[in-house]
């Protein structure tokens, strides 16, 4: 039993998230607070260590947010580290074909199906308290495979068909650096490429997700077909907001405050 992919099950389209890059347990168990499905704690692109993951993963723990781990690369001894800390799903970046998803697969493991190294006292077990814990787990752990290159999406339905990739995710910014497009994730051939990725899930029987810029166009992405949808990021709904808040101050500051 796996909380991320009961979700994914549920019908209800798309299940909402948002990426936790603060490295912070209290902006953590905030987020947590708002109602959000899920949330991805960014490993890739923040400064978040595996005790950082811990007390996140603790703090959301507190809440009814389903926390994703997001791991640096796909490492062995990384994902051993996280999965001990306490991660039960976790998404793999740059994921490029069909024998790195069997690895990252492998590594969730453990033996006789995996490499996963066995530790009786970790956060994982409840520190020993969970029963057969080294039998039931393999059973519990989600993998999320990231696709972020046209060189993958060719692969797709070989990476896809992998035993243990349970659902695929899309990150518009890094395809569109890799179509040459630097950043620009709203250009016609990136959304063309993430409608056709979402299709070919679907046609798969794997959910796909990916990340909005917005709500209305999680909305759209929904209606593509995706299952499940990041709206931004912890850091990015604080500074966009205090921002927004700013600018609409001092747009009033310097308005004149009457004729004479």
């Amino acid at each position: 039993m796996n909380a991320f992919l009961d979700q994914l099950s549920s019908g209800a389209a798309p299940s909402a998230g948002t990426f936790l890059m603060s490295a912070s347990p209290l902006i953590a168990e905030a987020v947590g607070c708002c109602g959000f499905d899920w949330a991805i704690i960014d490993g890739e692109h923040s400064p978040i260590d595996t005790m950082d993951l811990a007390h996140m993963l603790q703090a959301l723990g507190t809440t009814p947010t389903v926390p994703v781990v997001r791991m640096a690369w796909n490492d062995t001894v990384l994902v051993k580290r996280a999965l001990d800390a306490g991660a039960s799903t976790l998404l793999f970046p740059f994921v490029q074909d069909a024998e790195e998803a069997q690895r990252a697969v492998r590594a969730t493991r453990y033996p006789p199906e995996g490499i996963r190294g066995m530790a009786g006292l970790s956060r994982a077990s409840r520190f020993g308290a969970v029963p057969d814990h080294f039998k039931t787990a393999n059973s519990r752990i989600g993998v999320v495979v990231q696709i972020e290159t046209p060189a993958a999406l060719d692969g797709l339905e070989e990476i896809a068909s992998v035993p243990g990739v349970d659902a695929l995710f899309i990150g518009p910014t890094d395809l569109s650096g890799s179509m040459g497009l630097h950043g620009n994730g709203a250009h016609p051939d990136v959304q063309r490429a993430l409608q056709d990725f979402a299709r070919r899930c679907n046609a798969l029987g794997k959910p796909a997700g990916t990340l909005a810029a917005s709500a209305e166009q999680a909305r759209q992405y929904g209606e593509a077909g995706f299952r499940f949808v990041a709206i931004g990021s912890d850091l990015g709904l604080l500074t966009g907001n205090a921002r927004g808040m700013l600018a609409k101050l001092r747009e009033g500051a310097a308005k004149p405050s009457g004729s004479y």
